[in-house]
């Protein structure tokens, strides 16, 4: 069994205010785990903790240890722009940079960490896309501005522009609340694919999500961890009346 992260006594907060509380989990590699909870218990801001986007918004601070491969990622002297090359992160709602061409948008971050020959890119960008199941739609529109496709092909291509950095886990915070039900089915299924040979981490809203496309369930409540374990066991035999109560809708 082996984890690609450990959270150890992690806390955080936003000036005064405690929004994590003595979090400790393990994340299994290479598989999908979701984060489950009401509006406001902490999801976004755990996995911000995790690749050092906390740190970013002026008073936040945290405690407590998050280890990647063994090695504590806010120890001296790790550098966050390495952390955060390989631990990438699909926002909510889709960002490609308007100004760029689809090809020019999973370039990106290649371009940034200093790739400049050309072949190199196009092979890359062109895997890119085929990992996140949008290449056949885009293929002969390269050119044309990201910011002109659909909405769940415009979340597809900011999967494939993480991707193109080669990124070790991927953390995705509500990556379908802006999405049709259609455009969901295909990132879910791009969710589930990705499972097989990355590190997912996945905030949701949606149960029935979760319970679709994770191998493991986090459920949050008020900054605290409250159950965590095979997604299975949270759905249909949780060991906490609250989650159990979360999960049937009798709140949230």
């Amino acid at each position: 069994m082996s984890y690609k992260i450990e959270i150890e006594d992690l806390n955080a907060w936003f000036g005064n205010n405690h929004v994590l509380k003595d979090i400790n989990m393990k994340i299994r590699e290479n598989a999908v785990t979701a984060i489950i909870g009401p509006s406001g218990c902490g999801k976004t801001t755990l996995i911000r903790c995790l690749n050092r986007m906390h740190e970013l918004v002026p008073g936040a601070r945290i405690s407590g240890r998050v280890l990647l491969d063994g090695r504590d990622i806010y120890s001296d002297g790790v550098d966050p722009v390495t952390v955060r090359r390989r631990i990438g992160m699909v926002f909510q709602k889709p960002n490609p940079f308007p100004m760029m061409s689809v090809h020019d948008n999973v370039a990106a971050g290649l371009k940034l960490n200093g790739m400049k020959d050309k072949q190199r890119l196009d092979k890359t960008v062109e895997k890119s896309l085929k990992l996140a199941i949008l290449w056949d739609e885009v293929q002969k529109e390269l050119d044309k501005s990201g910011a002109s496709l659909s909405g769940g092909q415009q979340q597809r291509l900011c999967i494939a522009r993480a991707l193109a950095v080669e990124p070790e886990v991927i953390l995705m915070d509500e990556p379908c609340s802006a999405l049709d039900p259609t455009a969901t089915a295909k990132i879910e299924k791009l969710i589930r694919t990705l499972g097989e040979s990355y590190t997912v981490v996945i905030v949701t809203h949606n149960m029935q999500q979760a319970a679709r496309v994770a191998d493991f369930t986090a459920f949050l409540y008020l900054g605290e961890l409250v159950e965590y374990g095979d997604t299975s066991t949270i759905f249909e035999n949780p060991r906490n009346k609250l989650t159990e109560n979360y999960i049937t809708g009798k709140f949230g």
